[in-house]
């Protein structure tokens, strides 16, 4: 998704869904849902923000990343290089 607005409103999309998907998982904790179906709800929208994070993370190498990589500035693409590995870092996603 190379358009940097594309991907801003589909994110935002998303999140507002989940953000509806939130206060009804509210609503069963308030009602006494059964909590093997709430824990359900939960990981729907942990995985809803899964997808969220990959794709802004996929907009943020498009753009960004890719213009840093490219300029001839060896500190600009250390430092993007950086910043997506202290992503994964803090994610455990690299395994190092």
């Amino acid at each position: 998704m190379s358009n940097p607005n594309s991907a801003k409103k589909d994110a935002l999309n998303r999140l507002r869904s989940i953000e509806g998907h939130v206060r009804g998982i509210e609503r069963m904790v308030e009602n006494d849902a059964y909590c093997i179906d709430i824990m359900k709800q939960i990981k729907a929208v942990q995985n809803a923000l899964e997808r969220v994070n990959s794709l802004l993370l996929a907009n943020h190498l498009q753009t960004c990343v890719t213009t840093a990589l490219r300029s001839n500035d060896d500190a600009e693409r250390e430092r993007v290089i950086n910043e997506i590995i202290d992503v994964f870092d803090a994610t455990g996603k690299l395994g190092r």
